[in-house]
């Protein structure tokens, strides 16, 4: 058993750092005016670039297969012909490196968490403002991970009433004590780079590590990460009203 800490388990404020290479952002949606719309408010986002559009989820996954692979993909959940939660799927299983942040109108407990377990990195509601958005891809490119406070306490305050929907984690989960210095600056929102300079250690090692938890957990993800240590009781929850 791991001892209980107290982690900011909440979205780091994650800084704007000018970049020779900027994040390569896609954007899939059915409703062509919300797309022309988020496209030129990540257009004019410093340090970021829209690598193309798509209607549905057949049509993302057709050009993701021709090679033109971003670094986040801002997915809608409801399209027709393929939705965002299918296309969720096939992107977990055939493009891994994708960080995929979904987008929606439905503020579900239950739905937030499914999405999480199929391997979102993040869930974003459209009536967002623009600056979350840019936060969010900023986010989960920094940590892996983005939730809004609102959904955050929505999801946790779920996960510690023990209600009806019951995420599938592996069972008995031993961590070495690496392990436990890599989960607990994890939670604190800290990157790679940033873990390896106070262990040490180089960010490539840090990032094996983080695999190793994320096998051991059997979840696809740092969100699914997080959520898990959450579920175990290794993270306090003081926070949670």
């Amino acid at each position: 058993m791991l001892p209980q800490r107290i982690f900011p388990i909440f979205p780091p404020k994650v800084p704007q750092v000018s970049s020779p290479n900027p994040i390569k952002v896609a954007l899939t949606d059915d409703h062509k005016l919300f797309r022309k719309g988020m496209i030129a408010l990540l257009e004019d986002a410093e340090g970021m670039q829209v690598l193309f559009e798509a209607g549905n989820g057949i049509e993302l996954l057709q050009k993701l297969s021709e090679g033109n692979l971003p670094d986040v993909i801002l997915l809608d959940i409801t399209m027709p012909e393929m939705d965002g939660i299918a296309a969720l799927q096939r992107i977990r299983s055939e493009f891994p490196t994708v960080k995929v942040v979904m987008l929606t109108m439905n503020q579900d407990d239950a739905m937030i968490l499914h999405l999480i377990e199929l391997g979102a990195n993040g869930y974003l509601l459209k009536e967002s403002d623009p600056d979350e958005v840019e936060m969010a891809i900023r986010a989960v490119m920094e940590t892996g991970f983005y939730f809004n406070d609102r959904v955050s306490r929505a999801m946790l305050s779920k996960i510690v009433k023990g209600d009806k929907f019951k995420p599938v984690f592996a069972g008995l989960v031993q961590l070495t004590d690496r392990e436990v210095e890599i989960l607990d600056h994890v939670c604190r929102g800290l990157t790679n780079p940033e873990i390896g300079d106070k262990l040490f250690i180089s960010a490539r090692t840090v990032e094996g590590h983080r695999q190793n938890i994320m096998e051991k957990m059997g979840v696809r993800n740092t969100a699914g990460m997080i959520i898990y240590a959450i579920k175990k009781g290794w993270v306090a929850l003081d926070e949670i009203q």
